[in-house]
């Protein structure tokens, strides 16, 4: 069962780097890297349970917040621009 999870975690990862690539606005694409940093969140919880450890949950939590930083500040970035108005 586990590995299922795997393959499906791998294939919504695949289908969101098509997303970030392809994606028609600039905001589609910063969706999508979020949530591929998400899947990857998912990915390091997976491997924690599989080897039967808690020290992957800390990591994953760590970059569960870096994500959300991160995808703030491009938001912020590409929303207004130098002067601080909107776009």
């Amino acid at each position: 069962m586990l590995t299922g999870v795997f393959i499906a975690v791998l294939v919504s990862m695949g289908m969101v780097i098509i997303r970030c690539l392809l994606g028609p606005t600039v905001f589609d694409r910063i969706l999508a890297a979020n949530s591929f940093g998400t899947n990857i969140v998912v990915l390091i919880a997976l491997m924690g349970h599989w080897m039967q450890t808690t020290f992957f949950l800390d990591i994953a939590l760590t970059y569960a917040l870096i994500n959300f930083i991160t995808t703030i500040a491009f938001l912020r970035y590409f929303k207004y621009d130098v002067t601080g108005e909107n776009k």
